[in-house]
């Protein structure tokens, strides 16, 4: 191997080995760029427009590259596609043509590329511009999700709950599944804080918020901090009975944390109560219920004696 091909991606910001897609109707110039990038990517083959959109919507790559010229469904139009769909409109695609006019230029960036590599490619040249390109990518993707944690705890923020909420809600809406939302609040954290001072009072909500996220054992399930004491977890797919199990398993990892709490009025150590609803999506019901019957059943809790799970009643959810 050319010693210049085994130089190392930008440290710390790319992932070890990218997702590389590349799309083009002729299988010699798909192995050509095979083997530019094989030894430290990993790279994945379509032969059509068809199939690169199917292979981007079920696993999205890191970054495209992309042909001009093919049958049915030319270059232009896939990218086109590629920048509609949410899902798949931030993954940077460079058009690798045999195309020189400078209006093909244009039209491949106007319809969403972000580059335009004429073949035959220069191995350097292609491999440099796919570094740039992929540390850009991961740049503005650290950016976004930094956008979206809370910065105390380390969990997801406020905004992030409500974005993911309505895209859960639209997902169990589609596969008839259930949408389960847990909302748990510290017991008396004024009263912890006034006893304790707030720079405890922070270490303390880290503490809450890890033992919190330690019990979520699948990735697309989130806890968020929604405001002050407060936590909220989101679980797709999670049955009412599963629901009030996890909540109860909740309840004991932070009392399993004993941090002392001297002015609680309902132990002597760090407590929460927890609000479960659960419900199934649909067009005569909304997000928004289902996280009023949470919080109904969150003040069930508190005013039952807190450090408890309060369920949501059926005319809740």
């Amino acid at each position: 191997m050319n010693p210049s091909l085994a130089e190392p991606l930008v440290p710390g910001i790319l992932p070890l080995r990218p997702r590389l897609l590349i799309v083009d109707d002729q299988p010699i110039n798909i192995q050509a760029l095979y083997q530019v990038f094989q030894a430290d990517h990993e790279v994945f083959m379509a032969t059509s427009g068809e199939q690169a959109l199917d292979f981007c919507r079920r696993d999205p790559p890191d970054l495209i590259l992309l042909d001009v010229m093919m049958p049915e469904m030319d270059g232009l139009e896939v990218c086109r596609r590629l920048k509609a769909e949410s899902a798949t409109a931030d993954i940077p695609v460079i058009f690798v043509t045999a195309q020189e006019d400078p209006a093909d230029e244009t039209r491949a960036l106007e319809a969403g590329g972000v580059d335009f590599i004429v073949k035959p490619v220069n191995r350097a040249v292609v491999r440099a511009r796919v570094r740039t390109h992929l540390t850009l990518k991961a740049q503005a993707d650290l950016l976004r999700s930094l956008a979206f944690i809370d910065g105390l705890t380390g969990v997801a923020n406020r905004r992030r709950f409500d974005e993911t909420l309505q895209a859960e809600w639209r997902h169990c809406r589609r596969g008839a599944g259930p949408l389960t939302l847990i909302m748990i609040d510290i017991d008396h954290f004024k009263r912890y804080n006034d006893q304790y001072g707030h720079q405890a009072g922070d270490a303390c909500l880290q503490q809450v918020a890890a033992a919190i996220k330690q019990c979520l054992g699948r990735s697309h399930d989130l806890v968020a901090r929604y405001g002050g004491e407060e936590f909220v977890c989101l679980l797709p797919d999670c049955s009412p009975v599963g629901a009030a199990r996890k909540a109860e398993v909740l309840r004991q990892a932070v009392a399993a944390l004993n941090i002392p709490h001297a002015t609680s009025s309902v132990a002597t150590t760090v407590t929460v109560s927890l609000g479960v609803a659960t419900c199934m999506p649909d067009a005569n019901a909304s997000a928004d219920q289902l996280l009023a019957a949470a919080d109904a059943a969150l003040y069930a809790a508190k005013t039952g004696g807190r450090n408890r799970v309060g369920e949501a009643r059926p005319d809740q959810r």
